[in-house]
């Protein structure tokens, strides 16, 4: 199995139980997450030697946080402890056409304080043969931006291939904040994940006629920013995940993925996921099982399949981690979708 090192922030997520409104709860359920980490859970649960890298503060929320990587045998070595707090984010659970809301509690958090000096690059990119990051953790702050640069030499140093989930967060940073910063990071990515709404804000590229509320998703154009992606990045494949929102509880869900070497554009069957029990994290489950596709070996058009299954069924799962087997996953890709005890 493949070494698989993910860098960023794990957070406490906060949400309100039983799909309440902030202003009725009384009580929050508690979880561990964040994009690369969520990456990092799922690409472990497969098999793979999952390490995920961030700062936590030396306290027990810090302690917390690690040790729910580890329940799920992702490796922490190399998490420094410094920096003030543990990040905060706040869930209201939407349903129906009501649509969930996330609040940031983040500021000074550890890893938007966390410099290169805290970690050991060398070590930790000794014998990796993959690196992801999301464009979440340059927005975080400049350090972070700075750190995320730092950690993509040295993993290109050591000779890592390099996966992005480009990952717009609105709340954390600016279009042209956005642009300024990932534009330069993209000379050291060789796969690109984004869903339409990130390839526009953050490297400028439209598609055409998109609109994922009423479902009009015009295939063609994601060929052809794929096409202008890989002619300006030499990005090795462009991936894009292709959800049809419906409403809170009932998405379609499908991917496209385009070939630098082969030419080829490919996009995969769509599940209609509903009811959706937790969506947060469904596009980093994706990523994930595109990446573990990616590394088994499969072809690129099995290894998104296998992707957009994952995520389907993170869709079924509360909480921010992806905790389905490689079994379930293949059995849902191989077309069994009825949902049937298994005794």
């Amino acid at each position: 199995m493949a070494k698989v090192i993910t860098m960023g922030e794990i957070m406490l997520r906060l949400s309100t139980p039983n799909n309440e409104k902030f202003i009725q709860a009384d009580e929050f359920d508690i979880n561990y997450g964040g994009g690369e980490a969520n990456v990092a859970v799922s690409l472990a649960n497969y098999g793979h030697d999952a390490e995920f890298v961030t700062a936590v503060p030396d306290n027990e929320l810090g302690e917390c946080a690690i040790a729910a990587l580890r329940k799920y045998n992702v490796d922490t070595k190399h998490i420094a402890k410094c920096g003030e707090r543990l990040g905060i984010y706040y869930l209201e659970s939407g349903s129906s056409m009501r649509p969930s809301k996330v609040v940031y509690d983040r500021a000074h958090s550890s890893i938007s304080t966390a410099t290169a000096a805290d970690f050991d690059f060398d070590a930790i990119f000794e014998g990796a043969d993959w690196f992801h990051f999301t464009g979440i953790t340059p927005a975080v702050s400049d350090s972070a931006a700075v750190l995320t640069e730092e950690a993509l030499k040295a993993a290109k140093k050591h000779g890592v291939k390099v996966s992005v989930d480009l990952n717009f967060r609105k709340k954390l940073w600016s279009s042209e904040k956005a642009q300024k910063v990932m534009k330069n990071l993209m000379q050291y990515v060789d796969v690109c994940i984004g869903n339409e709404e990130d390839a526009e804000l953050v490297l400028g590229y439209k598609p055409g006629k998109t609109d994922v509320t009423s479902g009009d998703l015009e295939l063609a154009g994601y060929k052809s920013i794929f096409e202008q992606m890989v002619a300006d990045y030499n990005f090795e494949y462009c991936i894009s995940s292709l959800r049809v929102s419906h409403s809170a509880s009932d998405n379609g869900w499908s991917a496209c993925i385009y070939s630098r070497d082969t030419k080829e554009f490919y996009h995969s069957k769509e599940y209609s996921i509903h009811p959706i029990v937790d969506r947060v994290g469904g596009g980093d489950s994706f990523a994930g099982g595109v990446i573990c596709g990616l590394l088994d070996g499969k072809d690129f058009k099995a290894a998104l399949e296998y992707g957009v299954a994952a995520s389907a069924l993170k869709h079924t799962i509360p909480g921010d981690f992806n905790l389905v087997s490689r079994k379930e996953v293949e059995t849902l890709a191989g077309g069994d979708a009825s949902g049937r005890v298994q005794r």
